[in-house]
Formats: C-alpha cells, structure tokens, sequence
C-alpha cells in the first residue's frame, strides 16, 4: 500500500482573465505549450479531449525518448471558476487521484489555486514543482 500526502496545492496570481486562465486547461495548443513545463526537453506527443462531465483526456508526452501519457476524466466544469479532474499517469501509479482548479476572477487579473488531491508521499515533492512549473508556463502569452 501506498502512502498518501494530504494534498499538493500551488497558487498562482495571472495577469489574465479567470475566462482566458480557465480555458487554458482546455485548449489543446495551450496544453502543448505548459504540459511540458516541469522539462523543457520532453514534447507532447498527442493530446486527445473531450472537455465536457464525464469526457476524459489523455495527453502523451515524450520523456527521454518515451512516451508517457497522463490520463483522466472531468468531473466538474464551471467556467470561468472551477474544473476539476481525475488525474492518473499509469507508468507511475494505478490509482487516479484527483485536482481540482478554483479560478477567482480580480477584474483583468485572476488567482489560481490548484489542489491535487490523494497524491503518494514519495511523489508529492516532485507534484508540487511540477504543478508549480505549469502554472508559471501558463502565465506566458
């Protein structure tokens, strides 16, 4: 049995609106761009999604020559302000766990906190800067 953090959450100020930062998890040109944030040498390979409650997503993203996809299914869509997932990436674990983003909007500007829930112990270190690293991608124009 895996051991469990309690959760990994990371927030982010964007100089964005919270329309523009919400829809950023659903485009696929935006997704190419901040999936591959945490490394900079890996690209995304595929990226397949049907943004609707109960569509699911799969993103493929090649690391050091192999291909590692990154899995789930949306459970909850309110835009501009609220979207969360499952999240599974099978070559790491079999168990999903879950994230949900909460969108606040600040006039032009907008806050994102993104917690991901159900994270093992021994990933929750490298799930924090990971997380943190596309927050930072997607605050780029």
């Amino acid at each position: 049995m895996t051991a469990r953090s309690d959760a990994v959450t990371v927030v982010r100020r964007f100089n964005i609106a919270a329309e523009q930062a919400f829809d950023a998890w659903l485009d696929p040109g935006r997704i190419a761009v901040w999936m591959v944030a945490p490394s900079p040498a890996d690209t995304v390979q595929r990226i397949e999604l049907d943004p609707v409650v109960g569509g699911s997503f799969r993103f493929v993203v090649r690391r050091a020559g192999e291909d590692v996809a990154h899995v789930g299914r949306y459970l909850e869509k309110l835009r501009p302000t609220r979207l969360v997932f499952t999240w599974l990436v099978p070559k790491y674990s079999s168990q999903a766990t879950r994230v949900t983003i909460e969108i606040v909007p600040l006039g032009s500007s907008s806050e994102v906190t993104l917690t991901h829930d159900g994270v093992p112990l021994e990933f929750a270190e490298a799930t924090q800067g990971g997380w943190s690293a596309i927050l930072a991608a997607m605050d780029q124009p």
